[in-house]
């Protein structure tokens, strides 16, 4: 059994529910922003383990929220199960809702490519498979243009040969599952390990230098 899977098995064995009120609760609580101004934008991106990108992009400041999902495939409101058995299509994504008075869509972006590994095709990290693929999924010409750019400056600059990471027009976004949403506050211990065991960091930091 995977490090990912035994993670999974692990945290179903104790949700039940009461304990999935609870956690409803501190996800509402957890995600609560100081009000703002700015009408919050979206953004959705896929980089391998939901757990670790949306620990990841919660960490930006001018981000208010981040949920895990599937997205680009084909099966109506797929489950976890159906995903991740590799048959819906679908890739694990996170959907970002940030001010964008405090951080752009090209910020996002630059700092989506520095947690992930672009130059793999169906997979990250140790996860292996086309719903681990990595991808970046525009809502409007002007996401096109900027995730394209970025792109290719990348390619420009020559540190990457190839990037393989899927650019593609958004589709339907499913919410995962609520033990899936904020794994890695809810299960810190579990999550650590997963993160750690899959040589994410590691990986990132050979491809990134340290951030």
């Amino acid at each position: 059994m995977s490090r990912r899977a035994l993670a999974t098995a692990l945290s179903l064995l104790v949700i039940g529910a009461a304990a999935g009120a609870a956690s409803a609760a501190d996800q509402a609580a957890d995600k609560t922003a100081a009000p703002s101004t700015a009408t919050p934008q979206t953004a959705i991106f896929a980089g391998g383990c939901f757990w670790c990108i949306e620990a990841d992009f919660e960490k930006l400041p001018g981000v208010i929220s981040v949920e895990s999902g599937y997205t680009a495939g084909q099966t109506v409101n797929p489950t976890y199960a159906q995903v991740s058995a590799g048959g819906t299509g679908h890739t694990e994504a996170v959907r970002v809702h940030y001010d964008a008075q405090k951080v752009s869509y090209p910020q996002l972006v630059e700092y989506f490519w520095r947690h992930i590994d672009p130059t793999v095709k169906d997979r990250q990290f140790c996860d292996v498979g086309s719903q681990y693929r990595s991808g970046i999924y525009w809502q409007d010409d002007s996401e096109r243009k900027a995730v394209e750019s970025s792109r290719d400056a990348l390619l420009k600059s020559g540190k990457f040969t190839r990037i393989e990471t899927e650019l593609q027009p958004a589709s339907a976004f499913y919410l995962a599952e609520a033990y899936h949403q904020d794994y890695y506050k809810k299960n810190p211990i579990r999550y650590s390990y997963y993160r750690s065991g899959c040589g994410r960091d590691q990986r990132v930091e050979n491809l990134w230098g340290s951030r």
